[in-house]
């Protein structure tokens, strides 16, 4: 009987992946992360989300593909080069390739969005983050960028 009792449990426990540590962003406890984070998707493509440790965060993917976390400072001027994805500009940081850092554009608090590009495509998770990153307003669009 015990035996049979682990064998059921098995795939329970398995299914359980563990918490992913992060760290919440300096502003992680402004309102409007809050309203983003209610409108985290339960899944972006294939890769389900996950328990995350830290205020105004989010992960999908085992092990972690996409990271999310809101609270960061605005950006309004960057050398960085700017995409739209789901109607929301993002800055892109390649410095760290296959890792691609997305920072929503003038949204105030803004949104940070890392992707391994081995196991996620980052345009998908972009559009699949979108409709939660709207909910904080843009003060600019990525065509007004400056330097």
């Amino acid at each position: 009987m015990r035996k049979l009792l682990l064998l059921l449990l098995i795939p329970l426990l398995s299914a359980c992946a563990a918490t992913v540590n992060l760290e919440p962003a300096a502003m992680a406890n402004d309102p409007a992360c809050a309203e983003v984070s209610v409108r985290y998707p339960s899944s972006i493509g294939e890769l389900p989300q996950r328990l995350t440790n830290a205020q105004a965060t989010s992960a999908w993917g085992e092990p972690a593909a996409i990271i999310a976390r809101c609270g960061l400072e605005m950006v309004e001027v960057s050398a960085l080069s700017c995409v739209s994805a789901g109607g929301v500009d993002w800055l892109v940081d390649d410095s760290k390739a296959p890792n691609y850092r997305f920072i929503s554009f003038a949204r105030n608090p803004a949104v940070e969005v890392i992707v391994d590009s081995n196991m996620a495509s980052g345009v998908s998770a972009l559009e699949a983050l979108a409709n939660a990153v709207s909910k904080i307003p843009a003060t600019k669009v990525c065509s007004e960028i400056t330097n």
